[in-house]
């Protein structure tokens, strides 16, 4: 305890740990518990503490389903879990100086995930790139994105923005430069780096966002489509009205969360029983001017994984047997009467492909690629850095049926294979494939600390601009020149430039 590394804050003093030449400060409160009459409100300051507190150890993680024995992750959110769970995490290599700072934002389907996962650790950018690396939790599930009334709305957003003020008014006390933040997320983690990147309460404190897998495709419920939902919730957890739910244990919540779960089941779609809310007041509808109101001179890396929909769809035994006539039918969803066309398209792209194939290449391009590249080309044309990137790598698991699927590309950013053994998608990648982990984890640490995220060990990667040049990482990583212009070339409305 003596030789614990200590820091002082306005709200009060904080006592960490030292763990492998690194100064570590877990469960830091950044915001007042949402408990009690604060559940469903926006978050507000904490209001600091006496004298000094430990931060040797990670706070709750927000109530969540339980995904042990997922046989893609394995699982996703570790207990203890609790309503007072604003926290965050802090890994640094010393307190004094002023260095870059990283933010991490996770992500699982805005329904699950913690920023005390050891996957989400964030020592290896601290360590590797001489940063100052955050990580946080927020509200999820209902208790982030239920919509029950007209007056408040997207918490976990108010949580995010609460968290982004904390790390810019105090991180320099952890030797970081809150002049120079870059926001990091996949998935929802990603949409989130998004939101705060255009919000007006964040949107001049973040030189840089890194959006892995943002699932820029989405549909994103109205007011009312929310408040629609937020009555079916009420009837599922068996609660008449919004001051009777605040009482009910979270348990119960997260029960009817899975109903709700099971309920929004549709062959082909990616189910997600609840999203951000697109109300025009605090978010916009459509993902994809989800920047628009970001400083133009914000630094973005964009990308996909090459086959993201594997992740729902290659283990589900629902589409074990699926068919052409069942796949034609999801296509014609989106290509109305084009549907055969498009799935010959499709197909003709994968030799040997089966409805599965297409069916996974189909709604990738529907969720992340095809948005990617719009929001890519619009960001070009209008003279504004983006740097966009392929992940390729092939999982080995279950005999490659993954592919690279949704999230396989997480322990190559933060370069830690060693902390995926209980994920089936990830455990086997042999040591072989290290050197991609270095390729892309150091891309990630030059674009944190310069907006450039070239370095010796990479092939020059330039800016997204005529050319489309698209950084593939793979066993051999290399700048690719428009990759994606097939299935482009199938979706209409792809952006400024012609196909």
């Amino acid at each position: 305890m003596m030789n614990a590394p200590q820091v002082k804050l306005a709200m009060g003093g904080l006592r960490g740990s030292r763990v492998d030449g690194l100064e570590v400060f877990r469960g830091i409160p950044y915001a007042e518990p949402p408990v009690g009459p604060l559940r469903w409100r926006a978050a507000r300051p904490h209001p600091g503490w006496g004298g000094v507190r430990d931060a040797t150890a990670f706070g709750p993680s927000a109530p969540q389903p339980v995904r042990e024995g997922d046989p893609v992750l394995g699982d996703h959110g570790r207990p203890p879990f609790s309503d007072d769970c604003l926290t965050l995490n802090v890994w640094t290599p010393g307190t004094s100086g002023s260095r870059p700072v990283l933010v991490w934002i996770h992500g699982g389907g805005f329904i699950s995930g913690s920023g005390s996962l050891p996957i989400y650790s964030g020592e290896t950018f601290a360590r590797d790139g001489d940063l100052v690396v955050v990580s946080i939790n927020y509200r999820l599930g209902p208790l982030g994105f239920l919509r029950l009334d007209r007056s408040e709305g997207d918490h976990w957003l108010t949580d995010q923005v609460a968290a982004l003020r904390w790390v810019t008014d105090n991180i320099a006390a952890f030797g970081g430069d809150p002049g120079n933040l870059t926001v990091a997320g996949q998935s929802g983690g990603a949409f989130s780096a998004m939101a705060l990147a255009g919000h007006p309460a964040t949107r001049d404190l973040i030189r840089r966002v890194i959006l892995q897998s943002p699932p820029l495709g989405l549909h994103l419920p109205d007011e009312e489509d929310a408040l629609r939902t937020g009555r079916e919730f009420l009837e599922i957890a068996g609660a008449g009205h919004l001051e009777e739910l605040r009482d009910v244990p979270w348990e119960r919540l997260i029960g009817a969360t899975m109903e709700m779960l099971m309920r929004g089941v549709r062959f082909g779609h990616w189910p997600v029983p609840f999203l951000p809310v697109g109300d025009g007041v605090h978010l916009r509808r459509d993902p994809l001017a989800l920047l628009d109101d970001a400083r133009d001179d914000l630094d973005v890396i964009l990308g996909w994984t090459r086959e993201e929909a594997a992740f729902a769809f290659a283990l589900n035994p629902m589409y074990g047997d699926a068919t052409q006539e069942q796949v034609r039918a999801r296509i014609a969803e989106t290509f109305a009467g084009r549907a055969s066309e498009t799935y010959a398209a499709y197909a003709a792209a994968r030799p040997g492909a089966a409805p599965l194939d297409v069916l996974v290449d189909v709604v990738t391009d529907e969720l992340f690629r095809i948005p990617a590249i719009r929001l890519a080309e619009s960001r070009a044309t209008a003279g504004r850095p983006v740097w966009l990137y392929e992940f390729a790598y092939q999982s080995p698991a279950y005999g490659g049926r993954l592919g690279a699927a949704h999230c396989l590309d997480l322990p190559f950013t933060f370069a830690n294979r060693e902390s995926w053994s209980h994920a089936p998608l990830a455990a086997d990648i042999p040591a072989t494939a290290d050197g991609l982990a270095t390729a892309m984890h150091q891309a990630w640490i030059s674009f944190a600390r310069t907006g450039d995220p070239n370095h010796p060990g990479l092939p020059t990667w330039d800016r997204y601009r005529d050319t489309r040049t698209t950084m593939r990482f793979d066993t051999v990583t290399a700048p690719v020149n428009d990759p994606a212009a097939h299935w482009r070339r199938l979706h209409p409305g792809d952006g400024p430039r012609s196909a």
